[in-house]
């Protein structure tokens, strides 16, 4: 069954509490040979519209904030003008953690849910935000992973200390959804200890909150380098 034509129930989405989306562009792309990845373009046009789109089209998503390098805002509010759920777009901080932070501030009133994404998954699908927003909505705190293909090793001192069972191993993606005040919460604690943590599932596991995880997609991939944008533009082909 092509589930891209799966007709979403509205009573099920009735019932689910009120989700905004942070939509998190403001990096340096400093891993890009000089390409700034948030406008860069993706199948004929700037990766980050692509992005945004996808939770536009998300019924389970009320709003959107964009956080965004202060030079991209007049752009990326141009570019996303006809995008009904689309609030604001505010600069970023100094951190990601910060700029979740902020992008948090910016939510309408009232939210219930917070979806953070990585502006760099531009081939993220309203079926894995909807299905991780449905998960948060019952557990509190849920994140789209997929198995990981390679053996890991954890190295220290350049010497192999051991090896994780890879069958227990998830990579980890976005959205990554929780309860509002929750993750508010979580990223204040971080910041008050002084925590740098590699992503907001961290930094609510650190108040002993359990994770629920859902079926991510291998094509969600994280554009970090220009080898990532090939790969994507790929993928897009072959939807054609």
């Amino acid at each position: 069954m092509d589930i891209t034509k799966v007709t979403r129930p509205a009573r099920k989405l009735l019932r689910l509490k009120t989700c905004g989306a942070v939509i998190v562009a403001a990096g340096s792309a400093s891993r890009m040979g000089g390409i700034d990845k948030v406008m860069a373009s993706l199948g004929g046009e700037p990766m980050i519209v692509r992005t945004v789109r996808a939770f536009q089209n998300c019924d389970a998503i009320a709003s959107i904030v964009i956080v965004t390098r202060e030079d991209l805002i007049r752009p990326i509010s141009g570019l996303c003008r006809d995008m009904r759920k689309v609030t604001a777009v505010v600069c970023g901080g100094s951190s990601r953690q910060e700029s979740v932070h902020l992008g948090l501030n910016a939510l309408p009133k009232g939210t219930k849910l917070a979806a953070v994404h990585d502006g760099a998954r531009p081939l993220i699908s309203w079926q894995v935000i909807d299905r991780t927003v449905r998960a948060a909505n019952t557990y509190g705190a849920a994140a789209p992973a997929i198995p990981v293909k390679d053996t890991i090793k954890v190295v220290k001192g350049g010497v192999v200390e051991s090896t994780p069972d890879r069958g227990s191993l998830r990579a980890v993606q976005t959205p990554q959804v929780f309860d509002f005040d929750l993750l508010r919460g979580a990223l204040k604690k971080a910041a008050a200890d002084k925590a740098q943590v590699t992503d907001d599932c961290s930094a609510v596991e650190r108040l002993g909150m359990k994770i629920k995880i859902v079926e991510g997609d291998e094509r969600n991939l994280k554009i970090t380098t220009p080898i990532d944008l090939k790969i994507a533009e790929l993928l897009l082909g072959e939807e054609k």
